[in-house]
């Protein structure tokens, strides 16, 4: 994963009652104000989420990259699952890595009881199948046993979420 320095500044106004409950919360965490209004504005999970995006930008078949976004999607609330994945990424992902995104968000809405969200349906399937292992005596069991989101998207793999896909 990219280390970001910190490089620029942001201010905002505020009025003097919203900068003391700032303060007071700030304090009550044990953390400074910026700390604390970035953890408000960016959660670690959705900068982890933006952290593994750019892993499959970097390279669309890092089976660590979508290990760890397995872990992520599969521990997320319903809440927090509908703020991560609620919008489209806005990263320049390979259509692979789109298509695999988008399967692994539709179980996830499933898993937490929510419609997936639009932009998931959008995304155009491979137009030729990949399958998850080379060995040509296992392609029938992986076109009869992967997850329905990856077959719709020509993507075959013996992996539920909740499991290592």
């Amino acid at each position: 994963m990219r280390k970001h320095n910190k490089a620029s500044q942001l201010q905002i106004r505020v009025t003097d009652d919203e900068k003391s409950f700032i303060e007071r919360a700030a304090r009550g965490a044990g953390l400074s104000m910026s700390a604390w209004i970035m953890g408000k504005l960016l959660p670690p999970q959705e900068l982890k989420f933006g952290q593994l995006l750019d892993a499959l930008c970097a390279d669309d078949h890092n089976k660590f990259a979508y290990a760890e976004l397995n872990d992520l999607l599969s521990g997320l609330s319903p809440a927090a699952f509908l703020d991560i994945c609620g919008t489209e990424p806005n990263r320049r992902l390979s259509h692979y890595a789109l298509n695999y995104l988008a399967a692994m968000v539709e179980l996830a809405a499933v898993q937490n009881g929510v419609p997936p969200p639009g932009w998931t349906a959008r995304i155009p399937p491979l137009s030729m199948p990949y399958f998850g292992a080379s060995l040509m005596s296992l392609r029938l069991y992986l076109l009869t046993h992967s997850p329905a989101a990856f077959r719709r998207r020509n993507i075959f793999i013996d992996a539920t979420l909740g499991d290592r896909l």
